[in-house]
């Protein structure tokens, strides 16, 4: 059964080489904003980014991924972490701001400001698209449902192709469910903190259910895996049992933990803004310091963008 860990995409050479560019050319607009004394994005932000890097790479590319040949934990463990792990990871490193000033000036300038002004991908109206808590909600549960049907759990394992359209729409509707959550720029707040909290609970549901019906059931939900070698010692059906139970588990703790610091950050003092600033900036610091090339981009039009 060809894998995405053996093609181009999932191969250790690319996948690193992918992962360092992005790493160095985001960390090279984290040094840039700290040399000019703006300590808008903290070393937390920067070493967030790059972890959540590192879990993409581990679960496409490193021998996490050729477990999933033989074990469906395998498999649970790389659709948790590019879903459940590597989104947040990267969201709260403000990636759109600190690679439009890590990647090289010409490249933004020509390529993607044309882009970001271009109508139909308008930066604000991505953001606020991407804010709706209902549309990521269901895309994510939609990925998460589909590809754990039998059926189509039997097209990704024995097809290449498909099986980069997984693993590409567990990462995609990872990012997008996380995106209200986080709120990084360019996003605009839609809807309050605690209705963010509630988007939290519900989502445990769909996975619950999943990795219910996975620990207790007692027949073998996919076939696939009774014809691979049992180099584990685990049976298939305890097999899966551990995905199942690893699932409910991990899930649980992140959007608890997600949960949690959500509610801190609501219940805590809020420090008034300087009245300069226009309180239609969901990130107005990070505004302050866009490239002079993307001044327009700031929905606050009469601010200055230095």
């Amino acid at each position: 059964m060809p894998h995405l860990h053996h093609g181009a995409l999932g191969s250790f050479p690319v996948s690193l080489f992918l992962v360092i560019f992005t790493a160095l050319a985001y960390l090279r607009g984290w040094l840039h904003l700290r040399s000019t004394s703006l300590k808008v994005i903290e070393a937390w932000r920067a070493g967030s980014f790059v972890l959540g890097l590192f879990s993409i790479w581990a679960a496409l590319a490193s021998p996490i991924a050729v477990w999933d040949e033989a074990l469906l934990t395998g498999h649970m463990i790389q659709h948790l972490l590019l879903m459940t792990f590597a989104p947040p990871l990267i969201l709260l490193g403000e990636p759109v701001m600190l690679l439009l000033h890590g990647l090289p000036r010409g490249f933004v300038r020509s390529i993607i400001g044309p882009l970001f002004r271009w109508r139909p991908v308008q930066v604000q109206q991505l953001g606020r698209g991407f804010a709706q808590p209902a549309l990521c909600w269901l895309a994510a549960v939609a990925a998460l449902v589909v590809w754990h049907v039998p059926a189509a759990f039997a097209l990704g394992m024995q097809s290449e192709a498909w099986h980069v359209v997984e693993y590409a729409s567990f990462l995609g509707t990872g990012l997008l469910f996380w995106w209200p959550v986080v709120q990084p720029w360019p996003s605009v707040a839609r809807w309050s903190g605690w209705s963010m909290i509630l988007y939290l609970f519900l989502a445990t549901l769909p996975c619950d259910i999943l990795s219910g019906f996975l620990v207790f059931s007692e027949r073998v939900a996919y076939p696939v895996y009774l014809s691979t070698s049992r180099q584990s010692g685990l049976s298939v059906l305890a097999d899966q049992q551990c995905a199942g139970a690893l699932m409910w588990t991990c899930v649980t703790i992140v959007y608890l933990v997600a949960g949690a610091i959500l509610s801190t950050h609501l219940l805590s003092p809020q420090i008034s803004a300087a009245p300069e600033i226009d309180q239609s900036c969901s990130k107005p610091a990070l505004f302050a310091v866009l490239p002079p090339y993307f001044s327009d981009l700031c929905p606050c039009k009469h601010r200055k963008i230095v």
